[in-house]
């Protein structure tokens, strides 16, 4: 079964930092560009960052630069987004999803695969 499982969303203050990762699982992850998107209520989903699938090259999203970073491990399957210095405006469900040999793409549609998403929220 293909699948992305994300973990470690939660409550936070200010300031403070939380690391996501997503494991995949019914696919060759080493295979796959990663990303990271995110989606606060009354919004449309909206990209955060991205690894391409030898880890090699990343991309972020300029509100996200500076403060957050993607990694990978392909030998667990799963890719990390560490997030630091968070703010109430970074409060959102996180999604990690999958492109097969893909560039680094900041759209949802450039990705196949999709994770049920992780709650963040900060609290000022």
């Amino acid at each position: 079964q293909v699948q992305l499982v994300e973990s470690g969303g939660g409550l936070v203050q200010a300031g403070g930092s939380l690391r996501l990762s997503c494991e995949g699982s019914g696919f060759t992850f080493g295979a796959y560009t990663m990303g990271w998107f995110r989606q606060a209520p009354g919004k449309e989903r909206e990209f955060v960052a991205a690894i391409r699938y030898a880890g090699n090259f990343t991309s972020y999203a300029d509100s996200v630069k500076g403060r957050f970073t993607i990694s990978r491990d392909n030998a667990k399957n799963t890719v990390y987004l560490q997030m630091n210095s968070l703010n109430p405006e970074d409060t959102a469900v996180y999604y990690c999803a999958a492109r097969a040999f893909g560039a680094l793409g900041e759209k949802p549609y450039d990705y196949s695969l999709w994770g049920q998403g992780t709650q963040v929220t900060v609290s000022s």
